[in-house]
């Protein structure tokens, strides 16, 4: 059975789904950095893809406004702009503490565990991998974003952590182990059910991020 967008309603729909994964992965990470133009037939090559479900990746990170055309209609990856990083920073920094009290009375320490693992080994590593640090930071912020038990504000907290990831993954100067010492006072606030003192503790760490940014622009 075809639907009307041309995707096979099960295989070619599930596959345009991991394409579009794998393209915003690269986006997050900067292997496709601001400014590149977009070339729908060499990406189909890369990623083993027909131009199918390509299309509908590309036209849905369009849609999110992750990829932009310009007056030719030529299609490329946003470039993040100082003033788009700190309107984004803003937004969070208007909701995050917000999330992180109200996600304080859902969590258990069981859950946190993995996460306190996950940074007692950055903590650790004199060196640890960059896409590591990234990757814990997406689960603790994730996670409380979800057990606000708020989708809209979990929504426009992911979609703003986008900008900020891009924008601060770019950075030609970043630190080592970033945030360690904030991480740890929100995931102990978190364990101890202390609302308040998450919601400050998160603050605390936006703070510290946006006067790093600013420091190394």
């Amino acid at each position: 059975m075809q639907m009307d967008d041309g995707l096979n309603e099960v295989g070619d729909s599930s596959l345009a789904d991991e394409t579009y994964r794998s393209l915003l992965a690269d986006i997050l990470s900067a292997r496709l950095a601001g400014g590149s133009v977009v070339q729908q037939r060499r990406l189909a090559t890369k990623h083993a893809v027909s131009r199918s479900p390509m299309r509908h990746a590309l036209g849905r990170l369009e849609g999110e406004g992750l990829l932009v055309r310009n007056e030719k209609g030529v299609l490329s990856v946003r470039v993040i702009s100082l003033k788009d990083y700190l309107d984004s920073l803003t937004m969070r920094m208007l909701l995050e503490p917000t999330a992180a009290a109200l996600a304080s009375p859902h969590v258990s320490r069981l859950e946190l565990n993995p996460l306190t693992r996950m940074l007692d080994e950055i903590e650790a590593d004199p060196d640890p991998d960059p896409e590591v640090v990234w990757a814990f930071d997406d689960a603790l912020h994730n996670y409380i974003a979800s057990e606000s038990r708020n989708p809209f504000m979990a929504t426009t907290i992911g979609e703003m952590r986008r900008y900020t990831t891009i924008f601060e993954r770019q950075l030609p100067v970043v630190r080592a182990k970033p945030g360690v010492r904030e991480h740890r006072a929100i995931l102990l606030a978190l364990a101890s059910s202390d609302a308040e003192a998450a919601r400050r503790a998160m603050a605390d760490h936006l703070e510290v991020v946006r006067q790093g940014v600013l420091a190394n622009y």
